[in-house]
């Protein structure tokens, strides 16, 4: 399975009951394929706010994606959590909502061993024949997924990518040690380019919500050649790139690119608890970031 050089990882549209917004969510599909150019869409990733969703609002989620994304991008379902168990379950169900893959994070909080990651995954790999898409995030699990475990899981058949967000050192060595078709994504938007330069295949962004169709250009323009084109296509996009992240100060995802999707007229709603909406003075930032006034 071949997910595309730019992949979205999309939020979820909440209307303002807190619900999601299926309308919202519809238009959000058609506006990333269409205007933003993505590939593929994470539907139910840490994004999309995975950890205040039910099981029946995700299944619900998946089943409406692959629907409306209708073949024109590709559905890879976020069903990875902390508990194995729960993790096939859910995977099961995107199975049945007819999905293109899945993304497994790397457990949280019980910061398992590198030999429990192993059998984590390779538990829920042979409990499906969807492709699987690892996540090794560090900043928000804790546990680091090594280099070596990554490689190890790289030999089931269907473990097919990973997204990767230690470091651009544990990304060459991915690039240097995996098995043909085996994919190495960023998974950090500042480090799109350089990841292609070492070898990466591509990106799975929150940024292109926002400037996916200047992302995408500037995978192009790399991958024909064009470094230098491409080199000032990532200067122009490094400041949204850390803006939707640190703007004026650090700000947990997806609260800025939620709201810069709002000033962007697309109706996304805001975020849920224990995450807060943006302040005035978040606000205030990202309009000027983004042209906004």
């Amino acid at each position: 399975m071949e997910f595309g050089r730019l992949i979205t990882a999309m939020v979820t549209p909440f209307n303002e009951e807190g619900a999601i917004d299926w309308d919202e969510t519809g238009q959000l599909i058609d506006y990333l394929i269409d205007e933003q150019k993505t590939d593929s869409i994470v539907v139910s990733g840490t994004t999309g706010e995975s950890p205040t969703l039910t099981d029946g609002e995700k299944e619900e989620l998946f089943r409406y994606a692959v629907k409306r994304a209708n073949g024109r991008s590709k559905i890879i379902a976020g069903t990875g959590s902390n508990d194995t168990a729960h993790s096939i379950h859910l995977t099961k169900i995107a199975e049945s909502c007819g999905v293109d893959g899945i993304l497994l994070v790397v457990p949280y909080y019980n910061k398992p061993s590198q030999e429990g990651m192993y059998q984590h995954f390779k538990a829920i790999a042979n409990a499906t024949t969807l492709p699987v898409m690892l996540y090794n995030v560090p900043s928000r699990t804790v546990a680091s997924m090594s280099t070596e475990t990554t490689l190890r899981l790289a030999q089931i058949d269907n473990i097919v990518a990973t997204k990767e967000c230690a470091s651009t050192d544990q990304v060459t060595q991915l690039v240097a040690g995996a098995p043909e078709g085996f994919y190495v994504y960023s998974g950090d938007d500042s480090a799109a380019l350089p990841v292609l330069a070492v070898g990466g295949y591509g990106i799975v962004s929150v940024a292109s919500h926002v400037i996916g169709a200047q992302m995408k250009q500037m995978i192009e323009a790399y991958l024909n050649g064009n470094v230098k084109e491409a080199a000032a296509l990532h200067q122009q996009c490094f400041p949204v790139f850390k803006g939707l992240f640190e703007l004026p100060h650090p700000v947990p995802n997806p609260v800025l690119v939620k709201a810069a999707l709002q000033l962007r007229g697309l109706a996304v709603g805001g975020v849920r608890l224990p995450l807060v909406n943006a302040t005035e003075q978040e606000l205030a930032a990202l309009r000027s970031l983004l042209g906004n006034s």
